[in-house]
């Protein structure tokens, strides 16, 4: 102890030094503990905003899968319609260039479709969808717009009459009243009356004919007696 106290009463002055290095030390650790601690806040709110950018863009693509589908539907509304088909026939003349853009950006738009919205991994593959749906909407819009614009304006007298008929013939065809056989024969006229005038899509006929043979099976009407 009597060292202890020599050394405490010779070199007392050192506490001073010692204190300031002490201190320095202190503040060092101290600022880099709130660097360390800053670092980790920041590296948690990065986290945090990478994981709300990847949530938001799925919702995003959810999104733009819905506005795809809405389009698409408004197209299965024509094709699978002979008789709005017929009304504007546009719609399915390739002959026609704002036609011929709406299903070339239908396309695109369907090759670019994921299966899921998890599936579109890239701001650069989500700007490319959302491209695409947004091309798809504005050009069926176009062509929509124009077909009941010009209806069936560019056919000529005769055209337009053989146009009338068929749409008739299919009222026919498609009327439960009717006897089967008036029903068939009333469709194949329709076939003869639009062939030359407008292509219609596999699914449109396919729609028709299955309508038409579902009545058939279900017989005439109540009170109505078939022909021969």
């Amino acid at each position: 102890m009597d060292h202890y106290f020599d050394f405490v009463t010779h070199f007392w002055w050192l506490i001073f030094p010692l204190s300031g290095l002490l201190g320095g030390w202190a503040r060092s650790w101290s600022r880099a503990s709130e660097r360390r601690h800053r670092r980790r806040v920041e590296l948690y709110t990065l986290r945090n905003q990478a994981a709300q950018a990847e949530q938001a863009s799925q919702a995003e693509v959810s999104g733009l899968m819905k506005a795809h589908d809405a389009i698409n539907k408004r197209w299965l509304a024509y094709e699978l319609d002979v008789g709005k088909l017929i009304d504007f026939p546009a719609m399915t003349d390739v002959r026609e260039p704002l036609t011929v853009a709406f299903l070339r950006a239908k396309r695109e738009a369907d090759a670019l479709r994921p299966t899921a919205p998890g599936d579109v991994k890239t701001a650069a593959r989500l700007a490319e969808y959302r491209a695409a749906v947004t091309s798809f909407d504005i050009a069926f819009d176009v062509a929509e717009r124009e077909a009941k614009r010009i209806r069936d304006s560019k056919f000529s007298g005769p055209e337009r009459q053989r146009l009338e008929t068929a749409r008739k013939l299919l009222r026919i065809a498609s009327d439960a009243a009717a006897t089967p056989a008036e029903r068939q024969t009333a469709y194949r006229r329709a076939r003869r009356e639009l062939d030359g005038l407008i292509v219609l899509p596999e699914a449109s006929l396919a729609a028709l004919e299955d309508k038409i043979a579902s009545m058939l099976d279900a017989g005439p009407a109540p009170g109505i007696r078939g022909t021969a």
